[in-house]
């Protein structure tokens, strides 16, 4: 198995939105917000190569998108994904697996795009299974009044419609379908069944936190996001994880850190808490 780190760019977010409860004297230490409020934010994706799969973990924001739409979110940066894989000498169509963690715009939007007519979308993958699970997707097509706005249709349905789409079948907290090295944490806090991919490397479990831990700054256990749509389910979800990823030894690998790849925890006397923050290259 072989990891790569993809960037796709960065955006910004408003952050007492993304922390929640907590004070901006307190979350600003961490993530230092600029005169509008906004923090930074990565759109970082994982690529493995396990065998005759190439699997990718989340697609970044895309770019059919208006102009007014993006304006909001203040893109920034060189990176695009297709730009990266290409250096890893890697094209779209050789991706075999899409694994989309949620339907948030900001981590499917670039796994589909215009037609060349710009009068309808493909599937920027078009050899790929793409995978979700049947319950977040049932959420994602008749979204609730808050999560509306993060839930595009055009980034969802044309992904049925192509029929790359494949289920992840939710068995309790965990599945092994699909992907023999890659184990499936369900969690329900941010967005209904969000998938948490922990990848077997080497004698390691790293897991690709997604949106339960978007950040380095978000380790302590009350720093939630606004945006979750159940913060006291990601409170207990988040707390259960924090005590395993600390007694396990997991490395955390994080889509949004602006700062950060990979970081490890440790057990304090005021909770669990930051050990060791790194690249992902520095351990494999």
């Amino acid at each position: 198995m072989t990891l790569h780190v993809l960037n796709t760019g960065f955006f910004k977010l408003d952050g007492g939105a993304m922390f929640g409860v907590v004070p901006k004297t307190i979350w600003q230490k961490t993530n230092p917000s600029d005169a509008l409020n906004m923090c930074s934010w990565a759109m970082r994706c994982l690529l493995i190569e396990d065998e005759n799969r190439l699997i990718l973990i989340d697609t970044g924001i895309g770019d059919k998108q208006s102009e007014k739409f993006f304006a909001h979110y203040y893109l920034f940066g060189q990176d695009t994904l297709h730009g990266n894989l290409e250096k890893l000498g890697f094209h779209a169509d050789d991706i075999t697996d899409v694994l989309l963690t949620h339907l948030h715009f900001d981590h499917c939007g670039g796994a589909i795009a215009w037609n060349k007519n710009k009068d309808g979308y493909r599937t920027v993958f078009k050899n790929a299974r793409y995978w979700s699970s049947s319950s977040h997707w049932q959420c994602a097509i008749q979204p609730n009044s808050r999560e509306k706005a993060s839930f595009l249709s055009e980034n969802i349905l044309p992904i049925q419609e192509s029929g790359q789409l494949t289920f992840i079948a939710r068995k309790e907290n965990f599945t092994h379908q699909a992907f023999p090295n890659i184990d499936i944490r369900f969690v329900d806090g941010h967005t209904d069944s969000m998938m948490i991919p922990q990848i077997s490397y080497k004698g390691k479990t790293i897991v690709f936190m997604a949106d339960l831990l978007p950040s380095v700054g978000h380790i302590p256990l009350p720093y939630v996001m606004g945006y979750d749509t159940r913060p006291l389910i990601t409170l207990a979800e988040k707390g259960e994880f924090l005590k395993e990823a600390a007694d396990k030894k997991f490395i955390l690998f994080f889509e949004h850190d602006s700062q950060y790849e990979c970081c490890t925890l440790q057990n304090t006397e005021k909770g669990v808490r930051l050990k060791e923050a790194f690249s992902l290259q520095e351990i494999l």
